[in-house]
């Protein structure tokens, strides 16, 4: 019974001497498959050992990142993983024959490669490629590259910054037509966009939302080319913008109302021209933000050009109450001046030199009396000036300035309650639907 086992390692032994373990290398299958650098069989040719008969090339599309979307050249940067891989006729062998391998890693330099481009490329790429295809021993040539893509995006900036972009990557042949290459899309939508999430790296103030997947047919000069066209829904993450702009425009705007309790109308009216300048500022960098063109004006254009046109018209309602008050002081100043400006010897032109209030007349007859031993000159003086004072005193147009004075003020008074009224409740109205606006899908 001891005696087997050692028989057994000498015939293994002797197997190994007689049956040499075989050695293989991956050159041995690149030498068996004649692939070179040279032979332009595998190179310049599509692979299909019949014409008629397409090549399969399956796609597959990955995002791992959205660096830049430029709402003013309307340019979308995504970072994508791209896959492709087909089925070379040309190439396969028997893993038994080399040892098991199963695959080898080729630069692409040695094989056919399908002409695939993105259709809304703006810029060509200038980064680094992958340089090697990866074979199996079956025929399936697999191609795989990521890319940093700087593509066009038409992008609707209506509800900026409460808006959601649609871009597209469109994948197709530049020369083959449909009935030489086949794209078929390698994963379906749900998957894709499961795997983006997944994997997505960085994408800025954008929330990446989905991706689509659907095949499509071009037709040009009486040939028909397939594409698969994927479509990437990212929305902005809107809290930078309002804290940046939308509410500091608000601020001003509750600013200008509070200027409405300011009693000073000369401070009251620089406030408010301080404040229309802070919203001039905030215009032009609105103006750097959104594009030149669209289709339909952006709600952000409408909130700030709206505000900024009730804050002007509240700036002129303060000149124009402004304009009322200063006719008002300049009749005020028509008004009847005091007997006592033009009479130095008595101390009220109501009193006597007692003290005791009487009627004008009175007055008069006592200063009469009172200069008994005047001569003739001095006495018609003195009736001259008493005379004088109480024609002053009932000046017609100092009696109708006066109702004048009553009538310009309270107008100024009214059109500044009234328009405040107004004013208030117009941007209540108008902020409640514009936000309601940005709100709605």
């Amino acid at each position: 019974m001891s005696s087997f086992p050692v028989c057994a390692i000498c015939l293994l032994f002797l197997a190994d001497l007689v049956f040499p373990k075989q050695v293989c290398s991956k050159q041995d299958v690149l030498e068996y498959l004649n692939l070179t650098r040279d032979n332009e069989i595998f190179t310049t040719c599509r692979p299909a050992l019949d014409w008629r008969n397409p090549t399969i090339v399956y796609v597959d599309i990955y995002l791992y990142g959205i660096l830049s979307m430029i709402e003013k050249s309307q340019i979308f940067v995504p970072l994508i993983w791209m896959s492709m891989s087909w089925n070379n006729e040309r190439v396969s062998w028997d893993p038994k024959d080399f040892c098991g391998i199963k695959s080898v890693i080729l630069p692409k330099e040695m094989l056919w490669k399908p002409d695939l481009y993105v259709l809304e490329t703006a810029e060509k790429e200038d980064g680094p490629l992958n340089p090697y295809l990866f074979i199996t021993h079956d025929g399936t040539v697999t191609m795989e590259d990521d890319h940093k893509i700087v593509s066009t995006c038409a992008m609707n900036v209506h509800k900026f910054p409460f808006d959601t972009q649609t871009c597209h990557i469109t994948v197709s042949s530049m020369n083959y037509s449909d009935k030489e290459i086949k794209l078929v899309p390698a994963s379906n939508s749900s998957k894709v966009t499961q795997v983006a999430r997944e994997s997505i790296l960085t994408q800025g103030e954008w929330e990446f939302l989905n991706i689509s997947v659907s095949l499509k047919n071009e037709s040009y000069e009486d040939q028909t080319f397939d594409s698969i066209k994927y479509t990437i829904s990212v929305r902005r993450m809107p809290l930078m913008h309002f804290i940046n702009f939308q509410l500091p425009i608000l601020f001003f705007l509750i600013l200008d109302l509070a200027s409405f309790f300011i009693p000073d109308r000369g401070d009251k009216l620089c406030f408010k021209v301080t404040v229309l300048l802070g919203i001039s500022v905030l215009l032009l960098i609105l103006n750097d933000i959104l594009p030149s063109k669209s289709h339909r004006c952006p709600l952000i254009a409408v909130y700030v050009i709206v505000i900024f046109s009730f804050m002007l018209l509240s700036l002129l309602e303060t000149v124009l109450v402004i304009y009322l008050i200063n006719m008002n002081s300049e009749l005020d100043t028509k008004g009847v001046q005091r007997p006592e400006d033009h009479n130095s010897d008595t101390d009220n032109w109501k009193r006597d030199r007692n003290g005791v209030e009487a009627p004008l007349e009175s007055l008069v007859l006592n200063e009469i009396y009172s200069k008994e031993k005047m001569n003739d000159v001095q006495l018609l003086q003195l009736i001259l000036e008493e005379l004088q004072t109480i024609r002053q005193t009932h000046d017609p147009e100092t009696l109708k300035a006066k109702p004048a004075q009553i009538y310009w003020l309270g107008i100024a008074k009214c059109i500044n309650r009234v328009f405040f009224a107004v004013y208030l409740i117009s941007v209540s109205l108008f902020l409640v639907f514009i936000f309601r606006e940005w709100k709605a899908e």
